[in-house]
């Protein structure tokens, strides 16, 4: 496609240079290609990203969808000038929360808003963006790049998406089927994960810390380092777990509002999760965080996830298959507890 033609001097002077989008789309073409998975039709430039799905052996389909943003902490890739992976971050917040209904995420879609397009580090998010698909297993289908002059610092970007994914109707995981004694399977997470940013900005003072010097609290990461640590996707740990006959009878993920608030969304009345604090370890990030701001206990984990981005509700006697699966998909996890019978939603003891 030649957009040779293409130039608006009067745009231009009004801040939007039409001719840097062609650019970045020039240089993320290759990377949004390479997250194709069958179904895709067409390519990067339509109006419309389309999607065929594949239908065979499902009985009655049902779409299932979520849009997330990444926050405040793309003020620490500001800070960093590291552009590569807040991309990775906003694909997982949007499928994580996909795959609790034990949907497959086909699809994703980005936007970008920015107040000057820089090919470069356009270039950059969206290198994050086609990882994070490719951990997901869906195709990157679309998106939009906003150059918005006046509403953007020059230096400054937003960054959204949105994932479409599909279940059959028999397949869906609801908690219906949620039990007393059931298992709770913790996933770990590899850091903050793109939620609590504006309580960590405040902590540490982000604009003036020293977010490059490595710690000792931290394994030899800077403070940067640590949080900007990408959100841990877990599509495909869900799908090991499915795939080997486990019944999954819930799955929360944990994130803005911690497990107060996220662990009652997978439960159903009558019923508790009632978790032990000490059957995961808590993550060096976590215990700086709550020390460098003199935080209380409860409100950490009202916030945070706290090392356990994704909790699994599994019969008893499936627990163990569920751990074996897990561990051959190269993932860490934990029994952190187990379903009792009360009213709470969630107990941490």
């Amino acid at each position: 496609m030649n957009h040779s033609d293409s130039h608006s001097a009067s745009y231009a002077a009004a801040g939007v240079d039409v001719t840097a989008g062609y650019e970045a789309v020039r240089r993320i073409k290759p990377m949004v290609e390479s997250t194709y998975i069958p179904g895709v039709m067409g390519t990067l430039g339509g109006f419309g990203g389309m999607f065929a799905p594949d239908l065979n052996g499902m009985k009655k389909p049902v779409l299932v969808s979520g849009t997330d943003g990444v926050g405040t902490k793309l003020k620490l890739a500001f800070l960093m000038d590291k552009h590569d992976t807040v991309g990775i971050d906003c694909v997982a917040m949007c499928v994580n929360d996909i795959i609790c209904g034990g949907a497959m995420p086909l699809f994703f879609l980005d936007y970008i808003a920015c107040g000057k397009n820089d090919p470069a580090r356009i270039a950059d998010i969206v290198t994050g963006i086609t990882e994070g698909c490719r951990q997901a297993g869906c195709a990157l289908v679309g998106g939009e790049t906003a150059e918005m002059p006046g509403f953007y610092p020059v230096d400054e970007y937003d960054l959204a998406g949105f994932s479409v994914g599909m279940v059959d109707e028999e397949k869906i995981i609801d908690g219906k089927s949620l039990t007393e004694g059931d298992v709770l399977i913790g996933l770990a997470s590899s850091g903050v994960h793109s939620n609590g940013f504006s309580l960590v900005r405040k902590v540490f003072d982000v604009e003036h810390a020293d977010l490059k010097t490595p710690m000792d609290e931290l394994n030899g990461k800077s403070l940067g380092e640590a949080l900007l640590e990408p959100t841990r996707i877990y599509v495909k740990a869900v799908k090991a777990v499915l795939g080997a006959g486990v019944d999954v009878h819930a799955v929360s993920h944990i994130t803005g509002g911690g497990f107060y608030e996220n662990v009652p969304r997978m439960m159903v009345d009558g019923l508790t999760a009632q978790i032990k604090l000490d059957s995961f370890p808590t993550l060096p990030i976590f215990s700086l965080i709550q020390k460098a701001g003199n935080i209380p206990a409860r409100d950490m984990y009202n916030t945070f996830n706290m090392g356990i981005g994704m909790i699994l509700a599994v019969p008893a006697v499936q627990a163990q298959a569920a751990l074996d699966a897990l561990a051959a998909a190269g993932e860490t996890a934990y029994q952190i507890g187990s379903v009792v019978a009360g009213e709470a939603g969630v107990e941490l003891v």
